[in-house]
């Protein structure tokens, strides 16, 4: 995310944030500090605690609160990339080697759950059960999202309704969660923070949608990893799922295993960019970003509302 898109006052918390996070995956133990500031150098786009800031203003705001929700929900959102890691045994992330690349598979699950106790350990400081309710219950679906992961995994018979299913559980649900909670440890109204967890949640879908979309239109660099890394990993997304409804292209699809070259992934991506299916996941991809941008309207009339239009229409049009 481009801290462009955010005004200097929220930067200058963002950056309490960043030293926060620093802070929270020291540990004693040298191998698990680090293994945590491996991931934590790969950097990314800190999405999460951008939406729990934001949606705070909705309330009564105060960074010396909110840092701890939207630490514990970028925590959350990191031990879930490096079990991700683990299970497609990816060697890259973000540009850089993974932890289970650089160390092993064990370290990285235990890093995991390092990072994930950490996260729990945060939200301690915030006094409200509801959000301790909402952030447990989250957790629970995105384990659920874990599993469906590897249950799918080159089942290309999987219909538009289990890819959406998987990518809530996945990612927009963070999101929608982050948007959520912010609100929530502010104090903001119960309306107000059911409308931004239905903001996060469209905006979380239309994100991960543009992922899935970049993996075959992004370059190596851009990625951080191959072009069609996913596809070649087994993850069927949208624009695959788009693209073997075309009799003609399915049997090259179908192909594609764990072994597939870099020369013939070359031309499956090019079989999907020529079949339409891009266009339509994109199109799919605007429909929830509109219904984002119709939940804000409802919402009162402050800077925050602004920006986070601005950063739904970032997330819309971004190329990596």
């Amino acid at each position: 995310m481009k801290l462009t898109l955010l005004n200097s006052t929220l930067k200058a918390d963002f950056d309490i944030i960043e030293k926060e996070m620093e802070l929270a995956i020291q540990s004693d133990m040298e191998l698990l500090r680090n293994a945590s500031v491996q991931l934590l150098k790969a950097g990314g786009k800190r999405i999460r605690p951008v939406f729990v800031l934001l949606s705070a203003k909705f309330g009564s705001y105060n960074i010396h609160t909110i840092k701890n929700t939207a630490v514990a929900l970028e925590l959350i959102h990191m031990a879930s990339l490096v079990h991700d890691d683990v299970i497609d045994d990816a060697q890259l992330r973000r540009g850089q080697p993974t932890i289970n690349h650089l160390w092993n598979d064990r370290i990285a699950m235990y890093t995991g759950d390092y990072i994930l106790a950490r996260s729990l350990e945060y939200m301690t400081n915030i006094q409200n059960a509801l959000a301790h309710q909402i952030l447990s219950n989250a957790i629970i679906e995105v384990c659920m999202g874990e599993i469906d992961q590897i249950k799918d995994k080159y089942r290309f018979n999987q219909n538009i309704k289990d890819y959406l299913r998987r990518i809530k559980r996945k990612t927009a649900l963070l999101i929608a969660v982050s948007c959520e909670l912010g609100a929530v440890s502010a104090g903001a109204d119960e309306r107000t923070h059911r409308k931004l967890y239905k903001f996060g949640y469209f905006v979380g879908m239309s994100y991960q949608i543009i992922d899935d979309i970049l993996d075959f239109t992004g370059s190596e660099k851009e990625l951080g990893k191959p072009a069609g890394e996913d596809l070649r990993q087994g993850n069927i997304t949208l624009p695959v799922l788009y693209a073997l409804r075309n009799e003609k292209l399915r049997p090259s699809i179908l192909k594609v295993n764990e072994h597939t070259s870099k020369e013939d992934m070359i031309d499956i991506i090019s079989v999907i960019k020529n079949s339409g299916a891009i266009e339509q996941a994109y199109s799919v991809s605007r429909m929830y970003l509109k219904k984002a941008i119709n939940v804000l309207d409802d919402l009162p009339p402050i800077k925050a509302k602004k920006i986070l239009r601005d950063i739904a229409l970032y997330i819309g049009k971004r190329k990596y």
